[in-house]
């Protein structure tokens, strides 16, 4: 970018803070080094909120420490950085006056050196709840004159989630202008990283017709650590892996490979629009497009570190591997994997495009030249760092083609060909590595300088990311962990495969990982015990559906195997729709050929319409399963083109299909909901039938819209086999509590009159319904 010449002041919020010490007074005097024959005058003001003397003591004792590239020269090194603690000083900013005195110190400054001021820098590196109000003073008093710009640096986290985030950037914006602001994502600075763009743009002629799905195998995107989050506790329990990683890092790295290319990749403008285009191809992520872990030592450490109590349990996960489609028509039915996690066997970040190989070849494999045989694997991968090669790194597979790459920046490297990388010699490959490799931070600090807007994140792009993670951080914020050991003894404990486009670990969880002394995750995911003098199953809601599904074709297996059909009767409503989905996604072995399936109760609205129960049955079950078609019974509430006349008899249709098909009347298995009134089925408080008599099936008014119904009536549902009330929500809260305390007054609450004579009921409660 031009760059009119002129003074920039540079001011690092946070000058004495983690991130500032280990990287961004590194970078800051790289770029100085860079640019100090530019033409540009620059000055560094550190702030804090220490005090003036003491925080200037902790500042200029980092400063001491900064190095020079190995390439530097003695001589100039000690020159440049002699100069860089000159231009440096140190303010304490804490209140409005001092944002002005601030401003009124660069001013004076420019005036005595008769200098232009080109631009000012703010560098936020302080935490997020900071960022509003010193936005506001740097809007109102430390903004530079007109002609000269400014840039805000914005650090991670932005937001928590979707809500947070919009609630951020609106706050943001009304004190900077979206060109002002730099969203610093340090993976973008990463030089393996950065290339993967411009990589894709040289290479156009060899990648555009095998960069898709009828020829990409997989793509593994891989960040590993062998450090754990002690010390970082307080962070790690409000963040989690997802949010820390895979949010932001891997994410960006998954829209380099899947936009579609601009014609000038240069463009910062053009890039976000690709980016964005890419965003609203990807498929929503559901609770089985993840699986997660935690690593054994992790809830000790919160334990210490926050001062809980030895019987708190942590549900962050701190590793995580999420798949991912796009339903993009280069990309449709291709797994992305991303993955990261604390405490695992090495540290390595990695971009891994892997082809399909439809080769045989006959010659032995010690035969093969790498670059000919076709039977080797073909790959690209962007190597971000560490790992076997310590070095940042592109490498193409030679049987693929000889990538072009830029001279200047990157080449190829020679040697080290006892390493092996995925399984091969690296003499398989075309190797290139970094002519002179660079911190992350310096790329971005030199990024910030040139007004190179490409390498960061902008408000759009971040609310499109945490638009697409947040219903999964929603959805799994209570599932079940695995529990790792950490480092190598990991083993393949945190192996996962793809099955029918969800994940799951590869190996169940053993037992010895279980803490014998206190209550592990694995350990307290279903407590039974009693409710209402029947037996009760507990859990987070995914665990309890799944039991919940378990013991319905548990029910089904034994009693097709005793009588040779199986009678089962659903309610509507919102909470069995996620056991519908889990049944017909997990349960194979399910004798739906021999499953007659009952409504318990109906809307009187035609069988096609959203709000039918039968509907909702439909479209989340029956079209899935192979239920022969004369097995389904749906309740006849549309007869003679009326829905619901008493004189259609509809009721006493289907008490006549229940007397001619289910022995008794007595259903093997009756499954119900509780309404936050203690309603069930469609028996609603003060009905005017349906809670006791001979009738078999009612019709009923409900106190909702529609209000007409048709229902099992409470005698026949107590003669079933068995009875599963299922109960999820913090909805459900009160009512469950109110059930626990009252009697046998169905008058009042229906559900509290479900006793089977000679059955067994059992209920499903959620922890959120059960403890609130």
């Amino acid at each position: 970018a031009e760059v009119s010449q002129g003074h920039i002041s540079v001011v690092l919020l946070g000058a004495t803070g983690d991130l500032a010490k280990k990287y961004l007074w590194q970078g800051l005097f790289q770029l100085y080094m860079d640019q100090v024959s530019s033409g540009h005058s620059f000055t560094f003001h550190g702030a804090a909120l220490t005090a003036l003397e003491p925080g200037q003591r902790l500042m200029f004792d980092v400063l001491k420490k900064l190095a020079c590239p190995p390439d530097e020269s003695p001589n100039r090194c000690a020159v440049l950085k002699d100069q860089f603690l000159k231009l440096s000083q140190y303010h304490q900013l804490k209140t409005a006056e001092n944002y002005t005195v601030l401003n009124r110190e660069i001013e004076t400054l420019l005036r005595q050196e008769g200098l232009k001021e080109a631009g000012r820098i703010f560098y936020f590196s302080v935490p997020p709840f900071a960022y509003t109000e010193i936005a506001r003073h740097i809007n109102s008093s430390c903004r530079p004159p007109p002609g000269a710009w400014l840039r805000v640096v914005l650090e991670k986290p932005f937001g928590h989630d979707l809500e947070s985030a919009q609630q951020l950037a609106a706050e943001l914006t009304s004190f900077f202008r979206e060109e002002e602001m730099y969203r610093v994502d340090h993976y973008l600075g990463k030089q393996a990283v950065a290339h993967i763009l411009p990589f894709r743009d040289h290479n156009r002629q060899f990648l555009d017709p095998i960069w898709n799905r009828h020829h990409v195998e997989r793509v593994e995107i891989v960040l590993k650590e062998t450090v754990d989050a002690k010390g970082r506790t307080s962070f790690y329990e409000q963040y989690g892996v997802i949010r820390d990683v895979l949010q932001n890092h891997l994410t960006e790295a998954l829209m380099f490979l899947t936009m579609e290319l601009p014609a000038n990749v240069s463009s910062a403008e053009e890039v976000l629009q690709r980016k964005l285009q890419a965003f609203q191809f990807l498929r929503g992520l559901e609770k089985n497009s993840v699986v997660l872990g935690q690593y054994q030592a992790y809830a000790s450490q919160v334990q210490e570190e926050l001062q809980k109590a030895q019987d708190y349990i942590s549900t962050t996960p701190t590793f995580a591997g999420v798949l991912i489609h796009s339903d993009s028509l280069r990309w449709e039915g291709v797994p992305f994997l991303l993955t990261s996690g604390k405490a695992l066997d090495e540290r390595v970040g990695y971009v891994r495009v892997l082809f399909k190989n439809q080769a045989y070849c006959t010659q032995s494999e010690t035969l093969r030249d790498a670059g000919h045989s076709q039977c080797k694997a073909k790959q690209i991968i962007f190597y971000i760092g560490h790992g076997a090669l310590k070095t940042p790194a592109v490498l193409v597979s030679r049987n693929l083609f000889r990538p072009v790459m830029p001279e200047g920046s990157w080449r190829e490297a020679v040697g080290q060909s006892d390493l092996h990388i995925f399984g091969q010699p690296l003499s398989d490959y075309y190797v290139y590595s970094p002519v002179k490799e660079r911190d992350a931070y310096s790329v971005l600090i030199s990024n910030i300088y040139h007004g190179r807007k490409d390498f960061f994140i902008t408000t759009e792009n971040l609310l499109a990311s945490w638009g697409f993670w947040t219903p999964l951080l929603d959805s799994i914020s209570h599932q079940p962990l695995r529990l790792y050991p950490g480092g190598v003894e990991n083993q393949d404990l945190l192996d996962f495969e793809m099955v029918s486009g969800e994940v799951a670990f590869t190996l169940a969880e053993p037992v010895e990982l279980l803490n014998p002394n206190g209550l592990m995750p694995s350990e307290y995911r279903t407590i039974q015990s009693k409710f209402r003098q029947s037996p009760l199953v507990s859990a987070w809601s995914e665990d309890l559906i799944s039991q919940l599904a378990s013991d319905i074709e548990k029910t089904a297996s034994r009693t097709v195997a005793h009588s040779g059909q199986f009678h089962l009767a659903l309610s509507g409503g919102s909470s069995p729709v996620v056991l519908f989905q889990q049944l017909a996604r997990h349960h194979y072995a399910f004798p739906w050929k021999h499953t007659h399936i009952w409504l318990v109760d109906e809307r009187c609205v035609p069988l096609s319409d959203t709000e039918s129960n039968f509907f909702s049955l439909h479209n989340h079950l029956l079209q899935n399963v192979r239920v022969p078609y004369f097995n389904v019974h749906p309740m006849p509430v549309h007869l003679n083109q009326r829905l619901c006349v008493e004189e259609d008899r509809g009721t006493e249709l289907y008490a006549k299909e229940i007397m001619a098909l289910v022995a008794n009347a007595s259903f093997d298995l009756v499954l119900l909901g509780v309404g936050t009134d203690g309603h069930t089925a469609s028996l609603f408080p003060q009905s005017e039938n349906g809670l006791e008599g001979a009738q078999t099936v009612v019709l009923t008014e409900s106190p909702v819209k529609p209000h007409q119904r048709m229902s099992l009536s409470l005698p026949v549902i107590n003669k079933a086999r068995q009875v599963f009330v299922l109960v999820l929500g913090k909805g459900k809260h009160n009512i469950t509590t109110l059930l626990s305390r009252v009697g046998h007054e169905p008058r009042k609450w229906p559900i509290s009159g479900v006793s089977p004579s000679s059955g067994q009921l059992v209920w499903y409660v959620d922890y959120e319904a059960l403890l609130g």
